[in-house]
Parts: C-alpha cells; structure tokens; sequence
C-alpha cells in the first residue's frame, strides 16, 4: 500500500536528527559517545526526588495529579519571575526548550518567510524552522548600517541566536557581537528568539548581558531544566512580551493543553528550596572538569592541523579538521570502531564544512574519555589503538 499520498505537504521538509539516529543503532553505554547533548547522570538530584516527591504529594495532593493551567502552575512561574527579574505575565513554561522552539516556528512563520541564524545553527532549531518549510539564512556580518532589506535580502520573522556557549561550536557572543545583533534587529524590526539552556552553566570567564535585557520589547527567552535539574522533567520555559505569550499560550492549548504538572510542582520545590542553586554549583564543578580534561586530550593527541574552541560553559566543543577530512565519509567506520560524533556539516543549512565536527565533554564517563579520543585521532590517520 502507498502511504505517501496520506502525508502532508510539509513532511518532505521534515530533518532527520543524525544523533537521534545514533540512538536508534547503538547503546550508548557500549560506545565513547561524544555525539549527544545528554547531561551527565551524576548531575542528576537523585538522592532528593523521593524527599521532593513526597513534599509536592503533601503540599498539594490530588492537584499535583490533575491537568493545569496552560502558562505552567503559579508557583512555578513565579519562582522563575523572580529569579529572572519579570513579570509573572511574562513567563510561559513549555514542554521542554525545544517545544519553546517549535511553538514559536508555528506562531511565526509561514512557508516561505525568512529566519536568520548563526551558522551553524543548532540542529533541532533547523529541524524546526524547516518543517514549517521557513527559508534559513546566515546573519548578515558587519554593523546593522550595512542596509540588508536595500540589498534585497526579505525580511526576516525572527533572528534565533545561542548566545551563551553555542550549541554546537561552544563559542559565546560578546557584548559588542549582542548590540549589533540588537541594532539589526530593530533596523529590520523583527523578533530575537534567545534560545539559552546553557547560560547557567559557566565554568569561566565573566557573564555577558542576555539580548532580552537589551531588547526585552522584542525578544522571546526560552530557558530549560534539562540541563540544571534533569532532561527527563521535560521542562522549559519562555520569557517575553505578553503580546507575543498570549499567541504562544493559545497555540499551547492544542498542543499538548498544558504542561506536566507533577514536573512542575517538582521543578518548584527543587527551585524554591535551593536545592537546584546547591546541585548546580557541583554540576559546573564536575562539567569544569570534563571540559578541561577533554581539552587537555585534545592538545595531547590531536594532530597538527587540527583546531577547536574552548567554550566557557555549556557542553560542546567544535573542531575544524583539514580540508581533505571529511567527518561525514568517516562517520560509519568511526561508529564501528566504537566512538561517536556529529559530522559539523548537519548543523550548516547548506551541508558545507564537511571537515568539521561537534564534540560532546558532559555525557562521555571520564575514563572512557581518552580512549575515545585516541581512538578518534587514530581513524584520523595515526595510529590504531584499542577502542573503549
């Protein structure tokens, strides 16, 4: 039977993730994984959720069991409110980051319409965008002067920028990189989503002001608990004018009509209590380390040639290879060889700089981390040395 003639127009623009891919083919635990973005285990408060749990049931009984409010539970939005400096009207908590993402993909753009980005470009965000069937271009470079609309460039919906410890490069803007993003923003008058999961995980160098404090009148925030509590919450958040929140809130109710209330009471406590300040000072500790640790690998088993960032937070770092490499082409034998990474082409709009790759510090266990790295130098033409 043909099914084809079922699927809607905007299938054929659905992406593939090459990660989620990987899980679908290995177990993870059996290979050196730098591919995903998955936290580390040991981050997780594990030791805390039955005492959290049990508080919640306590405190609110059946209602922690019941559907909610679409916006999130009061109590959860406040906490984030007050910890952000807004308005309570200004908050909205999504089914994970990555809803934060696609709720403003289906309240924005029509196909066709333009979205700016970074390239590369987060791949869920591209995912997104491009199932809406939303045409991806580069940020135009240089001062917000430079006259993009006179050069015939549309119009943008909205700029979608990582800020804080770009995923996947790891690389941070700089204040004078946020102001001209700002500039252009207004000079185009279109939206920013400032997608930042990673911002509170900073192992070094000094915080930069968020785009939202900078233009708050015309950017969207999402904000995530997968990496400061647990992925498995699936809890996000959006911080926004009430104009643009009252749309997303009604797209919301036929999405998913509310988000998990359990969760949420859990993230309130956990929030409320400090604990999560608590658990997040031995996250960065622990992430610190790893990232150090991988670096140092890096430098002592990484041919000449070969560069990478050194981000100041967040998970991922990003290697250029020589020209000749081609990290797409490598990618089965190095899976079989029992080591995984993202081929840095994925994350392009256009499938170029093949000779790039996105590495993964927080997932991997440390002692599998130089073996795999060696391993992986080793596919890159040294010499071959037993996998994990």
């Amino acid at each position: 039977m043909d099914y084809s003639k079922y699927f809607s127009a905007d299938v054929p623009s659905f992406l593939r993730s090459p990660v989620r891919e990987i899980f679908r083919k290995v177990d993870l635990s059996a290979i050196c994984s730098f591919a995903g973005g998955y936290p580390a285990a040991c981050t997780f408060p594990l030791a805390d959720i039955p005492g959290l749990t049990e508080r919640v049931l306590a405190k609110y009984g059946t209602k922690a069991l019941q559907y909610g409010a679409t916006q999130g539970v009061p109590e959860l939005r406040e906490l984030i409110a007050s910890r952000y400096g807004v308005p309570v009207s200004q908050v909205q908590i999504t089914t994970s980051s990555q809803q934060g993402i696609d709720v403003c993909s289906r309240v924005f753009l029509d196909p066709g319409d333009v979205v700016l980005a970074s390239n590369p470009v987060y791949l869920g965000a591209l995912q997104s965008f491009k199932a809406y069937r939303a045409d991806v271009r580069d940020i135009p470079s240089g001062d917000a002067s430079d006259g993009y609309l006179s050069g015939g460039g549309q119009a943008p919906k909205f700029i979608y920028v990582i800020p804080d410890f770009n995923n996947p490069t790891g690389k941070t803007l700089t204040l004078t990189e946020r102001e001209r993003l700002v500039a252009l923003a207004r000079e185009l008058d279109c939206l920013i989503v400032e997608d930042s999961p990673y911002r509170e995980l900073r192992y070094s160098g000094e915080a930069v002001p968020t785009i939202r404090s900078m233009a708050p009148e015309r950017t969207l925030q999402l904000g995530s608990f997968s990496k400061i509590f647990a992925p498995g919450f699936r809890l996000g958040w959006i911080i926004g004018p009430e104009p643009l929140l009252e749309q997303i809130y009604v797209c919301k109710q036929c999405l998913d009509l509310c988000p998990p209330v359990l969760d949420q009471y859990l993230a309130a406590e956990f929030l409320g209590s400090g604990l999560l300040d608590a658990n997040l000072q031995k996250t960065i500790a622990e992430y610190r380390r790893r990232r150090d640790l991988m670096v140092s690998l890096l430098e002592k088993y990484m041919p000449a040639g070969v560069t990478w960032t050194y981000p100041e937070g967040g998970l991922f770092l990003w290697l250029t290879l020589p020209p000749a490499v081609d990290t797409v082409a490598l990618y089965d034998r190095a899976l079989a060889a029992g080591v995984a990474y993202v081929a840095g082409s994925f994350f392009y709009t256009d499938g170029s700089h093949r000779n790039t790759m996105r590495l993964n510090f927080s997932f991997v266990d440390e002692a599998k981390m130089e073996p795999g790295i060696r391993l992986l130098v080793s596919l890159l033409g040294g010499n071959q040395v037993p996998d994990c």
